[in-house]
């Protein structure tokens, strides 16, 4: 929601014809243009506004497309909710089966390929942009005047939506040409070395030049802003200088760095599919660097600032709050021209157009395609049964935001998820961070038109990134007091949070802080590939199959499953219908530490408490008011015997037993054996993507693919 539409004219038109075409084709501007570009800065911005346009609805990164495939699945939290064999998608997801069904992929993979297009499409727009920056009149002018100006934030943003897409074809395709000048065609393949070397320092030319997200009118968190190319500079280090999945078929001398210095590696394992798994030697560099912009983000954040206070009231019908990380996401759905206090750039959506919040990412709904209370949410964004049972602290109030058992009916009431393999209201525990049960004005006219933005980087991402940095660098009581201050903001108090237990119980500060990113941002997309730069994933895929396999193994045997937090998971669980609003006063409800109470507790979840009202508004029909529309649960945490006296009270009192971990049980090859199937620890982990086919076959044989992947 929210949201500024990036308003085209006039300039903006002409970067349509040099970005649509093939990347390798595009022409240089005139001078004309560069004129007319630069006679007023509204001009330029109308010009950028048609970049990011095409970042926001075309990128195939950030949200539908590759991030939609393999950011918020395929990592020791989460996971997809259909069968494996029901997506091509799964494929790549679970690293090509170790390596094994790589030369049979198909290298055409539309998601890919279409990021691949996009991409350079965005590309080639900001380089048209930026070369007319660098001949205009007044570039030295602005660039050595030592303070921000309009035209020196708009160059800057331009290097920034620039940098942020080649740091996303890196990170989902390895090695990828390097175009930078209009009109030039990019000569084969440049080490990702090499392009993450080059942004990061053009970043670094540009960040003085910028201002932070709220000193001046356009610094908005829907651009990109001095706080977030600080953030970006750290992010990217933290890839440069990470572990990675490098090819071994282009010559030994092919990974240089800026200077064209040949690198040198520390491996990792074996080598298969003519690929390694390895860092540079020379990581520590960029761990510096990240320290340096890292912290200036963290010592002068603008107006964003991480949110450790919750300043709701609670309300006249008695809902309670007091969680501030529920406030984080809530923030998101409040409506137009309202951001998340805690986010450094939102990626803004338009009520009415296409967007994957909550349809993909967020709480589902059986819903319809149109006139539904909620619409359809299909629910692609889903976790493991471990992560929600066994991860989490069961003090921990991000939990709760974070995931939830229960999805919407589409007809306002709520109904619970199955663990059998679909989407909906069927697929396992899912993304619950954001639901339009919960948005000031819920769309209702049509799914998948929620308007909610994408929050592509927090400030708390920036204060863990700055706590690995200096975890890495040797600085621990600096590492320490930065990871505190997320960890302590999940709990009621610091007692509760037990920083000191937590580190402990992780094994060391790293582990902690790299523990920390998985609470935090379970469903963003961040931890696969936080696994992949810090060399855990193999490690963390098989304690992951560990875990599955203790758990089914205890369903199986036992009915029920105890992990060391103290959590149960059980083959059945019960639950009955109530009228939550005649007996709480409100149907949505919020945070809830009794877990006694089978209504309120897990929190987060219930109903809008006025559906009828929220049709009116949008002119839609079919509504029709239901009484019962919560859900009471019983023995979601803790084990009930389905032939004891508790059960038979219970069934009594109107509940009614439901198939829980059973469900698993009975589809335990999709819980247990699919998942990352047949990997082998000690491998070079094959999470790449196929480069676009047409692009490969048009190079004349300058760019190829590798990895283990078949040129068809």
């Amino acid at each position: 929601m929210k949201k500024i539409l990036y308003t085209m004219f006039g300039a903006g038109m002409l970067f349509l014809t040099t970005s649509c075409n093939d990347f390798l084709e595009t022409t240089s501007p005139s001078d004309a243009d560069v004129n007319f570009v630069f006679s007023d800065p509204s001009s330029t911005r109308a010009a950028l506004n048609n970049a990011y346009e095409l970042w926001r609805s075309k990128a195939f990164v950030h949200a539908n497309g590759l991030f939609y495939d393999l950011c918020v699945v395929g990592s020791d939290s989460e996971r997809h909710p259909e069968k494996y064999s029901a997506q091509t998608r799964h494929i790549p997801e679970n690293l090509y089966s170790n390596g094994d069904a790589v030369s049979s992929f198909d290298i055409s993979f539309s998601d890919g390929s279409t990021a691949w297009t996009n991409l350079y499409s965005i590309i080639a727009t900001t380089n048209t942009l930026i070369n007319l920056f660098e001949t205009s009149s007044s570039f030295n002018t602005y660039m050595s005047a030592g303070k921000p100006s309009e035209l020196s934030q708009l160059y800057g943003e331009a290097v920034a939506l620039r940098a942020t897409c080649y740091f996303e074809l890196c990170r989902f395709f390895g090695d990828v040409p390097h175009q930078l000048v209009p009109g030039v065609q990019a000569e084969g393949l440049t080490s990702r070395d090499e392009i993450y070397e080059y942004h990061i320092k053009k970043l670094m030319q540009v960040e003085p030049l910028m201002y932070h997200v709220g000193e001046n009118a356009n610094a908005i968190v829907t651009y990109m802003t001095r706080t977030y190319v600080q953030g970006l500079i750290g992010r990217m280090c933290l890839y440069a200088g990470g572990y990675a999945t490098r090819r071994t078929d282009l010559g030994a001398d092919f990974y240089k760095n800026i200077d064209g210095k040949t690198i040198s590696f520390t491996k990792i394992g074996s080598e298969k599919n003519g690929a390694v798994y390895n860092r540079r030697t020379d990581y520590l560099d960029f761990y510096k660097i990240a320290k340096t912009y890292l912290e200036a983000c963290v010592a002068n954040h603008g107006s964003v600032k991480l949110i450790t206070k919750d300043s709701r009231s609670n309300s006249k019908a008695g809902q309670v709050f007091g969680n501030p990380f529920q406030l984080v996401f809530q923030e998101t759905m409040n409506g137009d021209a309202l951001y998340s206090e805690e986010s450094v750039y939102e990626i803004p959506e338009t009520r009415g157009q296409s967007s994957e919040r909550p349809y993909a990412f967020g709480r589902p709904s059986d819903g319809g395609g149109s006139n539904a209370y909620p619409g359809k949410s299909y629910g692609q964004s889903r976790f493991h049964p471990t992560y929600y049972y066994g991860d989490f602290d069961p003090n921990d109030m991000r939990r709760d935001v974070t995931a939830t058992v229960t999805a919407s009916s589409g007809k306002g009431a709520e109904v619970m998820i199955s663990f059998l393999p679909s989407s909906k209201s069927q697929g396992g525990i899912s993304n619950n961070k954001w639901d339009e049960n919960r948005m000031t004005s819920p769309y209702t006219a049509k799914q998948r038109n929620s308007g909610i933005n994408n929050p592509y980087m927090r400030f708390s991402d920036v204060i863990l990134m700055l706590a690995e940095v200096y975890a890495e660098l040797g600085e621990d009581g600096k590492a320490k007091e930065e990871l505190r201050k997320v960890h302590e903001r999940a709990f009621a108090n610091a007692t509760l949070a037990n920083l000191d237990g937590f580190i402990t119980k992780c094994g060391s500060l790293k582990e902690a802080i790299a523990q920390e990113r998985k609470l935090e941002f379970g469903g963003e997309g961040l931890r696969r590939y936080d696994l992949i730069r810090t060399g855990k994933l193999p490690e963390a895929i098989t304690k992951l199959k560990t875990q599955l396999t203790n758990m089914v193994n205890g369903l199986e045997t036992k009915g029920y499953y105890t992990f060391e937090n103290g959590n149960t998971i059980s083959n059945y669980i019960w639950t009955k219908s109530v009228n939550a609003k005649s007996t709480y006063g409100f149907r949505l409800t919020t945070q809830c530490t009794d877990n006694n109470d089978p209504v309120l507790f897990p929190g987060w979840r219930g109903q809008n408490d006025d559906w009828a009202t929220v049709a009116s508004q949008n002119v839609t029909t079919g509504f029709t008011e239901i009484a019962n529309t919560n859900l009471a649960i019983k023995g979601l945490f803790s084990y009930i015997d389905p032939n004891g006296a508790e059960a038979a009270a219970l069934v009594a009192n109107g509940y009614k037993r439901v198939d829980w971990g059973k469900t698993i049980v009975d589809n335990k090859a999709e819980y247990l054996a699919n998942v990352f199937l047949n990997y082998t620890e000690g491998t070079p982990p094959i999470y790449l993507v196929p480069m676009n086919a047409n692009t490969i076959s048009s190079s004349n044989g300058k760019i190829t693919n590798g990895y283990g992947f078949a040129q068809k």
